[in-house]
């Protein structure tokens, strides 16, 4: 393979890149250059099913028991290599040479994993050693289900000391039923105490992914009660950071693929201007 073959790209996050099992790199739209991925779902397996998944063989279910050493020597390695070796002269484009964050997304729901508080831990520690604590993030990207827990949310209050970001996934204003976005039932009340206790604990941003369903982008009614409940949630005090919203810029790898295609640039961008008129900052990936 040639250098510019081996170049990253933001269309390809595939978590094989670096050729190890729970860490990988990709240059970020959202994060604006590199982020070194921490993968706790190396068998594919969530707990949620979102229609645009570029997960490939998506399964239900949760992360197998986690090699917390194999992880830390894997993010020490690729660290050593990102900020004193040639790692971003060879496999990153000019202009996103910068590392942007550590963030635990991957396969799957990384919160679903008993070693989360632990990964977390043994990240800091790596992080520690290359004195970038209070330099780059330390993002946790999640659907919010297990915020619940008391052990999360002492994971997620820890990642707050470690300069910790929480991407939290708001695809749709939550009814109580089924999400058809996310193949999950949901209920308004729980994601609203979820996304208050991940707010309260660490900087969290509402994440959002908009697109066409069969041609067909979310209606007024759909659009204006996402827009309610981000108002609700102002309203009620929890301490949003803003929203990411962003669309379609890899192809989804689960069956609904086919019907799914990238709302218009200019559709996204009013969606944007609305959110925020509302009074919350807004970065948008196309």
């Amino acid at each position: 393979m040639s250098m510019a073959d081996s170049r990253l790209r933001v269309d390809d996050h595939a978590r094989d890149a670096a050729g190890l099992t729970y860490v990988y790199p990709v240059v970020s739209r959202r994060a604006g250059g590199v982020s070194v991925g921490i993968n706790l779902n190396p068998n594919n397996a969530c707990n949620w099913r979102c229609v645009y998944c570029q997960v490939p063989d998506l399964q239900r279910g949760g992360p197998p028991a986690i090699d917390l050493d194999r992880l830390e020597t894997e993010l020490g390695g690729l660290l050593e290599d990102v900020v004193h070796g040639d790692f971003m002269l060879k496999r990153v484009p000019e202009g996103a040479r910068r590392l942007n964050d550590v963030a635990f997304s991957g396969n799957g729901e990384p919160t679903m994993s008993p070693e989360f508080a632990a990964a977390i831990a043994r990240v800091g520690a790596v992080l520690a050693r290359f004195d970038l604590i209070g330099k780059i993030k330390l993002v946790l990207i999640t659907n919010g289900s297990q915020l619940y827990k008391p052990a999360v949310q002492d994971a997620v209050a820890a990642m707050a000391t470690l300069g910790g970001e929480i991407w939290f996934k708001l695809d749709r204003a939550p009814q109580d039923g089924f999400s058809a976005v996310n193949q999950v039932q949901l209920k308004a009340a729980s994601v609203r105490a979820h996304l208050a206790a991940a707010a309260s604990l660490c900087p969290t941003w509402v994440q959002t992914c908009m697109f066409a369903t069969d041609g067909i982008l979310p209606d007024e009614a759909n659009v204006s009660a996402y827009l309610d409940y981000l108002a609700t949630l102002r309203t009620e005090g929890i301490p949003l950071q803003g929203v990411l919203l962003y669309g379609l810029a890899r192809p989804s790898m689960q069956l609904e693929a086919p019907r799914l295609s990238a709302a218009p640039a200019e559709w996204m961008q009013a969606l944007a201007a609305r959110i925020e008129a509302m009074g919350l900052p807004v970065r948008l990936s196309l």
